[in-house]
């Protein structure tokens, strides 16, 4: 009788852990510095146009002088062969940020094509180091915060400093996550990417 109470009572601890886990993961996933000035504002590439309209209204108050772009890989080279020409994501971001009064001549697109969060981390802090740059204001959305600052710790550390923020727009409802199918994809997605980022990145994106 007593073997069968102590079964009972871990499986209540282990049901009750589980329900809440579930409930609160996605408010778990999202975090967010403290706004201070730096160096340069980067968009990650995705959500458009939230990531680029933030990111302007940040320039516009004055929290960095220059605004890159994330270039993600896109099928521009083989549409190209078809006479396809694909404007990818990039183009229009930065087309975004014109619009939003930010000048052509302090923002870049990043040399080179990013896979996933892992290789956007690389390139962005490998082009800060070659300009001299020490912190910078990464714009992602809600539900990928804290896997960006997690995949910076343990890439890049605390030189350069990023400076996490989402987009305020972005329609994420962590507390509610399971009633809307992007949600629950984003939760999964993220919680993936923070078990290969603890794992030391085993996984590595397709480029086929």
């Amino acid at each position: 009788m007593r073997r069968w109470l102590i079964t009972a009572g871990i499986l209540t601890v282990l049901a009750v852990a589980g329900i809440v886990t579930f409930v609160t993961i996605g408010q778990w996933l999202v975090v967010q510095d403290p706004l201070v000035h730096a160096d340069v504002i980067v968009i990650l590439s995705g959500h458009l146009p939230d990531r680029a309209l933030e990111a302007a209204q940040m320039y516009r108050a004055g929290y960095a002088e220059q605004v890159w772009i994330s270039q993600p890989i896109s099928p521009t080279a083989e549409l190209k062969t078809m006479n396809i020409y694909f404007l990818g994501e990039d183009f229009y971001n930065e087309k975004v940020l014109l619009a939003r009064g930010v000048p052509a001549d302090v923002i870049e697109i990043l040399e080179h094509p990013s896979a996933n969060t892992e290789e956007e981390v690389r390139e962005i802090s490998e082009t800060m180091r070659r300009n001299n740059f020490h912190s910078v204001i990464v714009v992602t959305s809600k539900a990928h915060t804290r896997r960006v600052r997690t995949i910076w710790h343990k890439l890049v550390g605390s030189d350069p400093r990023a400076i996490v923020r989402f987009a305020e727009d972005d329609p994420y409802d962590g507390a509610h996550w399971w009633h809307h199918t992007q949600d629950a994809l984003d939760i999964v997605r993220e919680i993936l990417g923070l078990l290969n980022a603890w794992g030391g990145f085993p996984l590595r994106p397709s480029r086929s």
